[in-house]
């Protein structure tokens, strides 16, 4: 009896097989996991590893394809011979984690061998930065925080660590966290562009317009690199906007012909606003 029910789970878990293969998950949330592509047009799907290569970023490691037959089993044709790599963008595609019970059928394990020549340094300050660096600029700024806040116990004023994490905080929305951090950081680094542009970001965020212009004007004085002076300008328009100030509304947007605005996002906000406060 017991071996007709073993038989019995084993067969609903390979009739179950292709409904497990949830199309869900976008590549930034797959970091050493196996994975498979949506059908192709000859119903097979092709599968490999993803990882981050310290180089290249996030790098999908092609293995092979698989089809189902009809009754559920699974058809693999591997690849041989040199290994196919490709270098993946941070964009909304979707693809689905293979489940562990698909490994054995697939002539795969957990961890490749391979894997490890990509992970001799896990765990130094220069790693856990970088990790976090690259997540955050996935938009994925929790994730980057587990590397972040670690690399802050090992060596807590690392150069770029206290900005990164200040960009973290602020993507999800925890200015206080960021405002403690970048007041910190703007003494130590008074001449950095990027922190001035996220402590700016932050005082506007927390409401703060009279600090977040203060800090604009001193960055306007102090600072050679001009790159985030239309954003930082952007932001406190972007606040008189949101409070229907027209009056400081239109200086700021005067203020703001002042820079070249080479981000389109910005350029289209811009205009959306101007429309809407000319009503």
């Amino acid at each position: 009896m017991k071996k007709l029910i073993i038989l019995f789970c084993l067969l609903t878990l390979k009739l179950n097989a292709q409904s497990n293969l949830k199309f869900n998950r976008r590549y930034v949330e797959c970091e050493d996991q196996w994975v498979a592509f949506k059908m192709n047009e000859d119903s097979s799907y092709i599968f490999g590893f993803i990882y981050i290569d310290e180089q290249a970023g996030l790098t999908f490691n092609h293995e092979g394809s698989f089809r189902y037959n009809a009754d559920q089993t699974i058809q693999v044709k591997k690849l041989t011979g040199s290994t196919i790599k490709m270098r993946l963008q941070a964009n909304s595609v979707k693809v689905a984690i293979i489940p562990e019970l698909m490994y054995g059928d697939l002539k795969i394990q957990a961890i490749p061998d391979w894997l490890h020549f990509y992970q001799t340094d896990t765990v130094s300050i220069k790693r856990l930065y970088k990790w976090g660096f690259m997540y955050n600029g996935w938009n994925e700024c929790s994730k980057a925080l587990t590397y972040l806040l670690k690399a802050k116990k090992l060596q807590p004023n690392y150069e770029g660590l206290n900005v990164e994490l200040a960009y973290s905080y602020n993507c999800l929305g925890e200015y206080d966290s960021a405002e403690i951090i970048l007041e910190d950081d703007i003494k130590m680094n008074p001449s950095n562009a990027y922190v001035n542009k996220e402590y700016i970001y932050t005082l506007v965020k927390s409401k703060k317009i009279d600090k977040a212009i203060q800090q604009y004007k001193s960055s306007l004085v102090v600072l050679k690199d001009e790159s985030f002076n239309a954003e930082n300008c952007y932001n406190i328009l972007q606040y008189y906007y949101l409070h229907n100030d027209k009056e400081n509304f239109k200086i700021w947007s005067k203020e703001l012909k002042k820079w070249r605005i080479e981000n389109e996002q910005i350029k289209q906000g811009v205009k959306q606003m101007k429309k809407e406060m000319s009503n």
